[in-house]
């Protein structure tokens, strides 16, 4: 079977997606691929923002390949899926033109939307079938009907529309190294959230999920629990990159540094030549190998402290045990070795106000940046969204959409990071004029 895995060439004008609209790698095509290549299949990935592509040449592409199945990602890289944008109007734009440009394939959604309301997006993007968790497991089933064998999927059908209970998880040890092959790598320069400098950066990920569950957090209908990589391969993924020109990695795992393999990684990274960025939290280092993980090559770190107070922290079930006045020494040490270090905070209406920009103020004062406290997006499928509105429906994304945006119009505390004045939804996802679709 032939299949062609796409990513949008993504825009976000309007929205309130607080992702980095950047160029990043879209690892779940590009290990879906490789997956599919092992079990016998043929597969091309079309990144249509690294390439900048209009939908219609996208589909060209497309057309010209002639494949059985048509993948596109409705939300960007597996970076992204925690906090994508909620509308799917440039997603539903791009599968029309590859529907009509392979009229024979089967076209498929994957993307967090779908893995919370798999009907909903079946309808918006009119698509055939919609896959729930990640893509990799999933996509070479498809080969092998009945779909009904195979679990997480939803999709159309003569007699209406069918869904196969639970998820798709990959198994993770046996994801080898990405090889890169036919992918336009050299196009690649962003590098992800580093302040300083230059260079080129590209994403690399040692392992997926997360062993808390943070009732903001949005990966519980996929890449929720906690799976490494074999250290031995991402080594050798990280020095494929080193060779093709990047000196820099950021790791997408939901936390880094939860594995036991953590110290043999970071010996390993130390003798590269290559620096990296990562996301974690600080209850997971001391000041000891916050040292190791600087000399190791780190020279970004993002962790979420969410609140100045142990309650704070509780309310979103944290499950942090240290006070405090210790998240505090351990940002400054890592501040010691690490030259960005940024800790985020949540915004929450019984804030002590100035309590907190005191506390942001003696931080910043010591190199350690400190967030504006963040308003947070109830994503559909998150503990948060079933504490406020019960499980998820088919007009989950619109109602989150609406609660994100009266409560922090009311407040006025949409982040600096998003666009400073977010449509509704409904708007968002208007249609295109005709002869517009991307």
């Amino acid at each position: 079977m032939k299949y062609a895995l796409a990513q949008p060439n993504w825009r976000f004008e309007g929205s309130t997606y607080f992702g980095c609209p950047e160029t990043h790698l879209p690892l779940e095509l590009l290990y879906a691929r490789q997956v599919l290549e092992a079990a016998g299949h043929e597969a091309i990935v079309v990144d249509g923002q690294l390439e900048d592509l209009s939908a219609g040449a996208a589909a060209e592409r497309v057309r010209r390949f002639a494949p059985d199945f048509v993948v596109l990602t409705t939300a960007p890289t597996y970076l992204f899926w925690r906090c994508p944008q909620p509308e799917l109007r440039l997603p539903a734009a791009w599968m029309a033109q590859l529907r009509r440009a392979a009229p024979r394939a089967v076209t498929v959604a994957i993307g967090p939307h779908g893995s919370a309301t798999p009907e909903a997006v079946l309808r918006k993007l009119a698509c055939d079938l919609v896959v729930r968790g990640e893509a990799e497991p999933a996509l070479a089933s498809l080969a092998r009907r009945p779909w009904a064998e195979s679990p997480g999927l939803t999709w159309r059908s003569p007699g209406g529309i069918r869904r196969t209970e639970g998820l798709n998880q990959q198994d993770m040890r046996t994801l080898g190294p990405l090889d890169f092959r036919g992918y336009p790598l050299a196009r690649r320069q962003h590098r992800h959230h580093v302040f300083h400098g230059a260079g080129r950066g590209a994403e690399v990920e040692a392992s997926r999920g997360c062993p808390w569950s943070c009732t903001f957090c949005n990966k519980t209908l996929f890449r929720n629990q906690f799976r490494p990589r074999r250290t031995e391969d991402v080594v050798a993924e990280v020095e494929r990159l080193a060779a093709a020109g990047f000196d820099y990695v950021y790791f997408i795992d939901e936390i880094f540094g939860c594995g036991k393999d953590t110290p043999a990684l970071l010996e390993a990274l130390a003798r590269l030549p290559v620096s990296f960025g990562v996301q974690t939290r600080m209850d997971l280092w001391t000041e000891d190998s916050l040292a190791r993980l600087g000399q190791a090559g780190c020279v970004s770190l993002e962790c979420g402290i969410e609140a100045i107070t142990p309650a704070g922290r509780e309310r979103f079930r944290k499950g942090c045990r240290l006070s405090t006045d210790r998240l505090q020494a351990l940002l400054r040490a890592a501040r010691r070795h690490i030259a960005w270090v940024q800790a985020n905070l949540i915004a929450n209406d019984d804030d002590d106000v100035p309590a907190m920009e005191q506390w942001r103020r003696e931080l910043i004062a010591d190199g350690v940046w400190v967030s504006q406290p963040v308003p947070v997006f109830a994503f559909p499928g998150t503990p948060l969204y079933r504490q406020r509105f019960g499980p998820p429906d088919d007009g989950a994304w619109e109602r989150a959409h609406r609660h994100y945006l009266d409560v922090n119009r009311r407040r006025g505390t949409f982040s600096d990071v998003q666009d400073p004045a977010p449509r509704a939804l409904a708007e968002l996802e208007s249609p295109a004029p005709d002869g517009v679709a991307d």
